[in-house]
Parts: structure tokens; sequence; C-alpha cells
């Protein structure tokens, strides 16, 4: 297994989407990325993803109902799910980690925090040490 890890984004604004794509694959991640929530399920359910980033508001699904649908699967309910949303009440954020996320970031975000998060959260699928961030990662 390769010790960079899998995410799959799941984030329906082209903007948002590109910048975390970019910065996470410059960090050394292995990254995915989906615009919607069809699309999200799909590569989640066929690929083999350390953590899914997901935003709330997706188009066919929001992304509570989804996050509903990843953990209730058997073969993705142990993959952590970060929430990245505007939506920034602490009901959202509540209802977010009563459902199983690993975290909830709030946008805007500073890229570093949010690079050291997301991968200080990444599950490897082997069960072996935590995914490490890369040193000079989140500079």
């Amino acid at each position: 297994m390769t010790d960079k890890a899998r995410i799959l984004v799941i984030e329906n604004e082209p903007a948002v989407l590109m910048m975390v794509v970019s910065r996470l694959t410059q960090a050394g991640c292995d990254v995915e990325a989906a615009w919607n929530a069809q699309a999200g399920m799909q590569k989640a359910r066929t690929g083999d993803f350390d953590l899914i980033t997901l935003e709330i508001d997706l188009p066919g699904m929001n992304g509570f109902e989804m996050c509903r649908r990843l953990k209730g699967n058997s073969r993705l309910s142990d993959t952590p799910v970060v929430f990245v949303s505007w939506r920034d009440s602490f009901e959202d954020q509540q209802q977010g980690l009563e459902l199983g996320a690993a975290d909830y970031i709030t946008k805007p975000f500073e890229m570093t925090d949010f690079i050291f998060r997301i991968i200080s959260n990444a599950k490897p699928k082997d069960n072996s040490d935590p995914v490490q961030v890369p040193e000079g990662a989140v500079a």
C-alpha cells in the first residue's frame, strides 16, 4: 500500500474544488473529486479512500443524507468523513458530528489548517500507522 493519503473531495463550488484538489495534491495526497452527490457516492463505493471531504449543500442530495448513507454502508462506515461547508451554525456542526463525521471545517478556512486537519484525520485502509503529514506539506 502507498503511504499517500487517498482523499475523495465532494464539493459543488468549482473554484473551491480546484483549490482544494490542487493543495491536497501538492501536500502529497492522491486526490479524486466529485462535484455532486451522485458522482461522489459512485466514487466512494468503487474507490478505496482514506478520507472523504463532504460539502453539505450538494446538488442531488444534501451532505447530511450522504454521510448517513456512507456510514450505513459496511465497507465505507469506517472511512472518516470531514464536512467542509459555509454553514457555520452550531446545529449544523453538531448534526454533522452526530452523523459520525470526524471533523467539521467551516469556509472560509486557512489552507494550512485545512491540509493539516484533512491529513491528520485520514485513516489508512490497512489499519496501519496513521497517514503522516509530509514534511513541508503545510508550509
